[in-house]
């Protein structure tokens, strides 16, 4: 027995001797982890070793909405103030000559939509110009978004437009029936329980929600006909039907303004800005690993948008109607 486990004690000794150099093939590293959340920078490219001058890559990826959105491992990100952080540091670094806004997203509420591009539009004014690339979806709130944007790229592949509002509302009376449950409300005024998930809609509530509708509707043709100066406002309307649109067929509307990669929007953003050399970087969480630009993109696994989900805090009572600059062919 002495003999043996003089034999083991050298065996584990090497052991522990290979994990310590790495030698093994899984080896353990202990370092200190900082609990501090502010964004951080990461260089994804560069030029060459004595490159100055910074282009950002920001990212809107997947349902954009004024909340916080949920992550399964994680703390979830509220999308627009993730936006206005990452603007802000850029627009604070005098390196930094542009952005790029890399843009993979059907869209999402009307209220987050308009947020990203007023923050968008605010940071032009540091004279610093945003590039929008569109990379598998930038329709609808995605898209508007694009319109407060100086110059806006497709990929061959993108999705783009989809111009236009929907609000959805669930009408689950007739499952109540079956199940012998009713619901009695008692309301300040006729139309207080308007969009009610529990009885039927009347005409004029739908006449109501027909006029508030269009009423977004009206802001997204202003926006469009603005970001656009080549689409007039009855252009704008002709292509706002809802529909979405190839990278080709955008281009030939005047939707877009090139069909490129991101390899060469960075190297037509660098022309833009007059310099040769630059650094791209992107700002994130602390310990978010990012090897190189296409790091971020396409984003998490495809987003979920089903609208019966969309409110996950209202526990067992059916989502809020919401107004949505959104495309989703599964509504």
């Amino acid at each position: 027995m002495r003999r043996n486990g003089s034999r083991t004690i050298p065996v584990v000794a090497a052991h522990l001797l290979g994990i310590c150099t790495g030698c093994l093939p899984n080896s353990f590293l202990i370092t200190p982890v900082t609990t501090r959340r502010e964004l951080v920078e990461t260089e994804v490219c560069r030029d060459s070793l004595f490159a100055s001058d910074k282009i950002a890559l920001v990212d809107v990826t997947g349902m954009i909405q004024n909340a916080e959105s949920s992550s399964l491992l994680s703390d979830g990100e509220h999308p627009v103030s993730l936006l206005l952080e990452q603007l802000d540091k850029a627009r604070c670094d005098p390196q930094v000559k542009a952005v790029i806004l890399r843009i993979n997203s059907p869209g999402g509420t009307v209220v987050a939509s308009e947020l990203m591009h007023q923050e968008i539009t605010h940071f032009k004014e540091s004279g610093k110009p945003v590039v929008a690339v569109m990379m598998d979806v930038a329709a609808s709130g995605g898209y508007y978004i694009a319109c407060a944007c100086d110059e806006i790229v497709a990929q061959p592949s993108t999705v783009t437009g989809s111009i236009g509002v929907i609000m959805l509302m669930v009408d689950i009376s007739g499952t109540m029936s079956l199940v012998g449950v009713k619901t009695d409300a008692i309301t300040s005024g006729v139309h207080k329980d308007s969009g009610s998930p529990f009885r039927p809609m009347r005409p004029e509530e739908r006449e109501l929600f027909q006029t508030i509708v269009m009423d977004m509707y009206e802001r997204f043709v202003k926006v469009v006909d603005e970001g656009r100066p080549e689409i007039d406002e009855a252009r704008a309307r002709r292509l706002a039907d809802g529909r979405v649109y190839t990278a080709g067929q955008a281009l030939e509307h005047g939707l877009i303004d090139r069909i490129a990669g991101l390899r060469e929007t960075i190297e037509s953003t660098k022309q833009r800005v007059g310099t040769t050399r630059v650094r791209v970087v992107t700002y994130h969480r602390p310990y978010d690993y990012r090897p190189n630009y296409y790091a971020q993109s396409p984003a998490k696994p495809a987003v979920d948008i089903n609208l019966l989900r969309l409110d996950a805090r209202s526990g067992l009572l059916p989502p809020a109607p919401q107004f949505l600059y959104l495309w989703h062919p599964g509504l």
